[in-house]
């Protein structure tokens, strides 16, 4: 039996197109595969470390799999990982031909990524690789790359600053998450040097166990005591631990530079407003169709072919993936997110915003 082949452009690091002419089953018959009627299973981790799963992910992962007419089932683990393995079993028993998760941690991902596997059903890791999951298909941005913008980004606002040999703290994000590893490892390949040649002193560096927002305050609060409140710039590896960071400096009537990602409109708002530094803009509309195209190929028994691949550093092997490109957004291109859609002007330009979208060219 020949499946029909999809085939996507070589990625590497450019940004996914859609997919191109997909044949059928050829050959007379079905594969057991295709004898299912296709559905995909998608779980969300949470909503608490960042709005983006809910506001963003969701209904664009929606509007891709109606617009392919393929029946879908969406559900959100709320950061519970137990109830995670719990929607996992339910989707699997319940008759899910592609399984995909963005997991809360490796070691529960790769249970559930396992069991997928044995029952025959299609796997994809989406934003997040599944260190030792072994899933067929892994989309997320370039995630190196986007913490490289962040040390990038907050070299630029210490030097535009003029601050001289400035003391760095560092807010990392989940340390079970393998995302967080690799956006350090991006934003360190910027600052290592600059600590090695005595430009910049490392303050204190921490991860915020579940990218928890509250915690990040709290660890901040400490790092401040413990530096006796001189610290020059925060990396911060994402939008919400940005903002906890603000919210301590502002108690402590400061504003030094502060990192983020992800482009909520809080952090657009912080950024508008002076209090963050940048942030770094993920087309997720992108991913999530890349993610979505996938699935259906997966859920319609056809092989994809023409993907870049990426190493799973646990289990040696490299997964087949789409890896998209991410962007740095500072106060004088923040207009950019709201012209590709991602944020509404609406929501962004409230209030004391207004006057500062204006100023800003978002019209």
């Amino acid at each position: 039996m020949r499946k029909g082949i999809c085939t996507f452009a070589a990625i590497g690091l450019l940004a996914v197109g859609g997919l191109s002419a997909c044949g059928k089953d050829s050959g007379g018959g079905n594969t057991p595969a295709a004898e299912k009627k296709a559905k995909v299973g998608v779980i969300l981790p949470d909503s608490a470390s960042s709005v983006r799963w809910e506001t963003a992910d969701r209904p664009y992962l929606e509007a891709a799999f109606k617009a392919a007419g393929v029946e879908y089932d969406i559900k959100n683990a709320q950061g519970d990982k137990t109830q995670f393995q719990t929607i996992a079993d339910q989707m699997i028993t319940g008759g899910v031909t592609v399984l995909m998760i963005v997991n809360l941690d490796s070691g529960t991902g790769a249970a559930v990524l396992q069991k997928a596997k044995a029952a025959g059903i299609g796997t994809i890791d989406y934003d997040r690789l599944t260190l030792n999951g072994g899933a067929d298909y892994y989309v997320s941005f370039d995630n190196v790359a986007v913490g490289k913008l962040q040390g990038e980004g907050l070299v630029k606002c210490l030097t535009d600053k003029g601050v001289k040999n400035p003391v760095v703290a560092e807010l990392n994000g989940s340390p079970t998450d393998n995302n967080a590893t690799l956006f350090a490892q991006g934003y360190n390949s910027v600052l290592d040097p600059k600590y090695a040649a005595g430009e910049y002193k490392k303050g204190p560096n921490k991860s915020v166990p579940d990218w928890d927002n509250t915690q990040a305050g709290t660890i901040f609060e400490q790092m401040m005591t413990d530096t006796g409140n001189k610290i020059d710039g925060v990396l911060a590896a994402n939008d919400g631990l940005g903002n906890a960071a603000i919210n301590v400096l502002k108690r402590n009537k400061m504003k030094v530079p502060v990192t983020g990602q992800d482009a909520t409109v809080q952090g657009l708002q912080n950024v508008l407003a002076g209090d963050q530094c940048m942030t770094v803009y993920k087309a997720i509309k992108q991913e999530a169709d890349g993610a979505a195209e996938l699935a259906v190929a997966l859920a319609k028994n056809q092989t994809v072919t023409g993907l870049g691949s990426v190493k799973d550093t646990e289990s040696g092997k490299d997964v087949p993936s789409k890896l998209l490109v991410p962007k740095a957004i500072y106060k004088d291109n923040v207009k950019d997110v709201v012209t590709d859609g991602f944020v509404k002007k609406e929501e962004l330009c409230k209030g004391d915003f207004a006057k500062l979208c204006t100023d800003n060219g978002i019209s």
